[in-house]
Formats: C-alpha cells, sequence, structure tokens
C-alpha cells in the first residue's frame, strides 16, 4: 500500500512587490538602463573570474542539478562560476533589488542573474530594475525561434524588449497515471474537468495558488470560460475584472468540494502535487512541461505508467527567462550564462527528459544537422508526447490578473 505525504506550506509574492505590481497594472514602463554595445569578446574579457549569482526557484532537483551542469560548462569555457541562489518564490529577489534600489545601492547588487517571467518581470520591467537591452548582444540569440514562439518575445503580453533572454518553453498539460485511469474518461474540457472531479471525489487537486503552477491552474480555467478572451490581455482593472472572473469562480465554487481532502488543503508546490500522483492519492495533476512524465518516470520521481493528456481547445503557453538586475555587480558573466543557456549544446541537454525535459526556444532549422540531431527525444521514453498531441498554445493573460486571482482565491480558501 502506498502511503500519501501530506505537504503544506506557502509560496506567494513578498509584499513590497504586489504592492508594486498594483501599481504596474496600468502605469507606464520606467526607463531602463543603455542599451548594451560592447563587442561580445569584450564582454568575454571582463566576465573571466567574475561569480555570477543566479538566482533561482531551487524547488526541482531536476532543475537544480541542470543549473549546476550549466556552472560547470560556463567555468570551464570562460573562467565565469555560478552559484545558485535557491528561491521558494523569485518575488524574493525582485524585492532584494527593490530594497537595494531603496537603499541607493545602484552598483554592486547581490543579484547577478533571476529566473523570471509574468509579474515578476513587468514589476521589474516597469520600475527601471533591469540592465539592458542586452540580448542582441548575445550572439545565440541569433538561434531563438522569434515568429513561431512569440512567447520568447513578449512575455505575459508585455514586450521583453531585450531585457530578459529566453531560455525554456512551457505549456500546460495534464499527468495521469494510466494503470489507474481510463483515458477514454479523461476531461478533456475545463467544465469536463468539473464533473469528472464531482465523480471522482478526491482524485483531483492543484498547488496552491500562491505557487505559480496553482495560479496557473486558475487562468487555464479562466482563458476557457471568459466571454471574451481578448479581455485578458488587457490590463485587469476594478470594473474589469469582476465581472470577467465571475464564470471562473462560478466554476471553481462547484469544483472545489470535490478536490483532495474536500479542497480544504493544498500540495504546496508542483512536486509536492506531483507526489501525490505518485503516491496514489489523486488521478490527476496539472503540469507546466509536457515532458513531465517522462522525465519524472527516467529520474524516479513518477511510476512509469504516468502519461500526460491536453484540454483540447488548447492550453496556456509561455517562455522563462533570465534577467539582469540594473545594479548587478558581474554583469558580463550573468551574460555569458544567459547567452550559454541558449547554446545548442544547453537546451538540447534541457530537453532530454533525463536530464530537464524542457522544451527548447531555438529555431531548429537555424542549426546544423549535427545539432539538430541531438533535440530528437521522441523515443526518449514512452511517456513523450507524440507531435500530434500537442494543442494551440493560448497566450498568458496579462500578469495583472495573475496577482488579482491569487489575492482572490487566499480571500476565498480563508473566508
Amino acid at each position: 500500500m502506498r502511503h500519501p505525504r501530506p505537504r503544506t506550506g506557502s509560496i506567494g509574492l513578498a509584499a513590497p512587490l504586489a504592492a508594486l505590481l498594483l501599481g504596474a497594472a496600468t502605469g507606464s514602463a520606467a526607463a531602463q538602463g543603455a542599451p548594451e554595445t560592447r563587442a561580445w569578446t569584450e564582454i568575454l574579457a571582463a566576465a573571466e573570474g567574475q561569480t555570477v549569482y543566479w538566482n533561482a526557484w531551487g524547488g526541482d532537483p531536476a532543475t537544480n542539478d541542470f543549473i549546476a551542469w550549466v556552472g560547470e560548462e560556463v567555468n570551464a569555457r570562460h573562467g565565469v562560476s555560478v552559484v545558485h541562489v535557491k528561491l521558494s518564490d523569485t518575488a524574493e529577489a525582485v524585492s532584494r533589488v527593490l530594497a537595494e534600489k531603496a537603499a541607493g545601492r545602484d552598483a554592486g547588487g547581490a543579484v547577478d542573474l533571476i529566473w523570471i517571467n509574468g509579474p515578476n518581470f513587468l514589476a521589474m520591467k516597469d520600475e527601471g530594475l533591469l540592465h539592458g537591452p542586452f540580448v542582441e548582444a548575445l550572439p545565440n540569440f541569433a538561434l531563438v525561434d522569434t515568429v513561431e514562439k512569440p512567447s520568447n518575445v513578449v512575455d505575459f503580453t508585455v514586450p521583453v524588449e531585450g531585457l530578459a533572454a529566453p531560455w525554456r518553453v512551457a505549456q500546460v498539460a495534464y499527468l495521469y497515471d494510466g494503470e489507474a485511469v481510463d483515458v477514454a474518461m479523461l476531461p478533456r474540457s475545463i467544465p469536463e474537468m468539473s464533473d469528472w472531479a464531482a465523480a471522482n471525489p478526491g482524485r483531483l487537486t492543484h498547488p496552491t495558488a500562491r505557487d505559480f503552477l496553482g495560479a496557473t491552474f486558475l487562468k487555464q480555467a479562466l482563458v476557457e470560460l471568459v466571454d471574451d478572451p481578448a479581455a485578458l490581455q488587457e490590463p485587469a482593472t476594478d470594473e474589469s475584472y469582476a465581472e470577467t472572473v465571475a464564470p471562473l469562480w462560478d466554476w471553481y465554487d462547484a469544483l472545489r468540494p470535490h478536490l483532495w481532502r474536500a479542497g480544504a488543503e493544498f500540495p504546496e508546490s508542483g512536486p509536492a502535487q506531483n507526489q501525490l500522483l505518485a503516491d496514489g492519492e489523486i488521478d490527476i495533476a496539472i503540469t507546466f512541461n509536457p515532458a513531465e512524465a517522462a522525465a519524472g518516470a527516467i529520474q524516479g520521481r513518477l511510476p512509469e505508467t504516468v502519461r500526460v493528456f491536453f484540454l483540447e481547445d488548447g492550453t496556456i503557453g509561455n517562455t522563462s527567462f533570465v534577467a539582469i538586475p540594473y545594479n548587478a555587480a558581474h554583469e558580463e558573466g550573468a551574460m555569458v550564462v544567459a547567452n550559454f543557456l541558449m547554446s545548442p549544446q544547453a537546451q538540447a541537454r534541457a530537453q532530454d527528459p533525463a536530464d530537464l525535459g524542457a522544451f527548447t526556444v531555438l529555431d531548429l532549422s537555424r542549426l546544423s544537422g549535427d545539432e539538430r540531431a541531438a533535440f530528437d527525444v521522441s523515443d526518449a521514453h514512452p511517456a513523450m508526447p507524440a507531435p500530434e498531441e500537442f494543442v494551440r498554445v493560448l497566450p498568458e493573460p496579462h500578469p495583472s490578473w495573475m496577482t488579482r486571482l491569487v489575492e482572490d482565491w487566499e480571500r476565498r480558501i480563508s473566508g
């Protein structure tokens, strides 16, 4: 008998960031620094010997291992060291930079590189907290697909404008154990998910909405249930929010009593949710990585029988970026790391489910034949979805919708 491993906790927006975001929703962007114009050889020379403090979420062992490998590679190639500052929430790093700015520390900052997107990127961009634009100075950016993968240059409706470098693509999918669930009975839409939960009480959950993946569970439902999805591409206002999200909360109020532990508790993160699936506590789990089933099986985190499925009308997709704070102490080293993350070698390793299982930001047609061959992981594991299984990628709502949804969810859960 498999025993559950209940986990509790919270991952939330830091208070200064949450307050900043409320003002940023309709505000205009502050001026950033000067564009990076130095030659790449000059940047490489300045970077040698630097130590880059990369602030990145530390909740996933496979990602932590990948970041450690990146550090080994850039040190061997360019003499740049990487220290992974492990975060429970990206807002911790953003708040740190905000505090340094308030204290007048405009150089020699403690944060050199941040794994970032969504509300955190908007906050830093609107407050002028980012170095650059710098991405055009990175040689490997020429390999990035900016046409078929528009989220590589537009983050949650916000133009990136060279202030962050893309490094991994994500799309919502759902995990299930094919040994425990009949694939023909899986829900293929948000309304069907509510019906499925009612028929299978306690077998579905989602991470707390304070966690990015939990917030995405709500956003995916909102995108499908809203009358006019285009409204979500504009900043949420007091006037637009309540009416637009009413169908979502009607759906969620009907769903919640049928969730794991009757919707009274929620796993603290994606990995905690996946453990419930592995332990047989739930049957369906949301993921932002279509390769998660294969990667989890290969890495021993999930049973070999776990597979992924998509909702038939499409699912939300986005890109993860790395950005450099305006006052970074080691901006050249940070640019070297960002450039390596976009290299064919790093991107192929990231896409391999034995390592990370994160899909590439690159346009493979721009690579050599040998480089392209390294990306063929279709036979890496039976749980890797075939190309024909993928559905269309739906755009992320403006970050202000996520911020308000999380606050609204917390009020409803605590009430």
